[in-house]
């Protein structure tokens, strides 16, 4: 779970652990140092008194001469026997406690007999306390300081980078004019990032423009032939033809009407957004939705399905015509060559609308590849290249619209939502 915090917490997390480690090792080191100089000089300084007052009082006879805060006991002499509390004792230095009573016992055996020294420790253990007393308060204002120094710290590391997030996310880096990032930061880890992304923005822009220019430059020169070939056709259609010519002349008339939607269609995606006052709606659901249903209810009806144009809802909206009406058009067209028997519908409701038809239909997997550029269903109808859906796809992430499906064999359903509450 770590690893999905925010880097800045990671940074500080990873600077306070690192000095509870450091902290606590060395705090548990003052502890130790002072159990061990604690046993070691108190069992020297009472191995010596006992050393003395067996020596120099009791070897004379005289009573053992010590402080208050120090007993003798002795397995030897009736009038210093050893407690039972202190029965079973390891010779050398113990520490007991007793109650509220906290006692140093030294034990030494000589020629069997057992001798023993007990004092008190209050006053020690009051000091030593202390002493862990302010251990602990050294460890937690360390801890303390340590996250306000490493916030502080985690700030400071992670300041340039979020200026960096900040300008490549709000900047419209895309632009040609859009200025470099690298100058903004020095020659370290975060400038040889922004230098990255200069590069790789560089050639999206590079990629993006060489796009751009293509598709207008195509589509313009297309625009000079189109002309042509509708002007001819509409030439030959005042000449006296025979039945069969008209039917060629009526498709190739229809082709050049779909070519010339096509290209208005690609010069408008490839303009920027300097140029999107052009593409403002102008024109209500239900014109354009009329326009091509009796464009294409009339070759649905030839190929022997019953065409529906319903209006659900009343919708006030004003739309595209060219995005629109290539987005309604593809489906319709979709549909055509997928349905062989049954019905296609076209339907209308506020803020969006459906296609719906009783064809093939399209597996759950392909769901989301069908709208891929050069993917065909599995059942490809007709001579396109499986641009049909993709181009669907662009114009609906242009326009902010969504573009749904739900399919199964005999029911096939696109939706188009043209707002965010349809």
């Amino acid at each position: 779970m770590l690893a999905k915090q925010p880097f800045e917490r990671r940074i500080l997390i990873a600077f306070v652990l690192m000095t509870v480690m450091v902290s606590g090792l060395f705090s548990l080191s003052i502890v130790a140092v002072v159990h061990f100089i604690e046993e070691h000089l108190v069992s020297q300084e009472m191995s010596r008194e006992l050393g003395e007052t067996l020596n120099e009082d009791i070897h004379h006879g005289r009573p053992p001469r010590l402080d208050s805060s120090t007993r003798f006991f002795s397995s030897s002499n009736p009038d210093y026997a050893i407690p039972a509390e202190y029965d079973g004792l390891a010779e050398g230095f113990n520490e007991v406690v007793s109650g509220n009573e906290a006692l140093y016992v030294y034990v030494q055996e000589i020629n069997g007999q057992t001798y023993m020294l007990v004092q008190e420790q209050e006053e020690f253990e009051a000091r030593e306390n202390a002493l862990f007393n302010v251990v602990l308060a050294g460890f937690l204002l360390t801890v303390v300081a340590a996250w306000g120094l490493g916030l502080i710290t985690a700030r400071k590391v992670m300041a340039p980078v979020t200026r960096l997030a900040q300008q490549v996310r709000h900047r419209d880096q895309l632009h040609p004019l859009a200025p470099p990032l690298a100058p903004d930061y020095p020659d370290d880890e975060i400038g040889q990032l922004a230098a990255a992304f200069d590069s790789t923005l560089g050639q999206v822009r590079q990629s993006l423009e060489r796009e751009r220019l293509f598709t207008s430059d195509v589509s313009h020169e297309l625009r000079t032939p189109l002309m042509v070939i509708a002007t001819s056709c509409e030439l030959l259609a005042e000449a006296p033809l025979a039945p069969r010519e008209k039917e060629q002349l009526a498709r190739i008339t229809r082709a050049t009407e779909e070519m010339r939607e096509l290209v208005q269609t690609f010069l408008e995606l490839a303009r920027d957004k300097s140029n999107e006052a052009v593409l403002m709606g102008t024109r209500s659901l239900a014109t354009i939705a009329q326009e091509q249903a009796s464009r294409w209810g009339a070759l649905m009806k030839e190929k022997g399905l019953d065409f529906q144009l319903i209006e659900e809802g009343q919708d006030d909206g004003r739309y595209n015509t060219t995005f629109l009406a290539t987005v309604m058009a593809n489906l319709l067209r979709n549909a055509l060559h997928y349905t062989e028997r049954g019905s296609v519908r076209l339907i209308l409701e506020r803020g969006a609308f459906r296609i719906e038809d009783s064809g093939a239909g399209i597996p759950p997997e392909q769901h989301e590849r069908i709208f891929q550029p050069f993917v065909r269903g599995a059942q490809a109808r007709g001579e396109g290249l499986g641009l049909g859906l993709s181009l669907v796809k662009r114009i609906c992430a242009k326009q902010g619209w969504s573009v749904s499906l739900q399919s199964e064999p005999g029911d096939t359903r696109f939706r188009v939502a043209l707002s965010s509450e349809a």
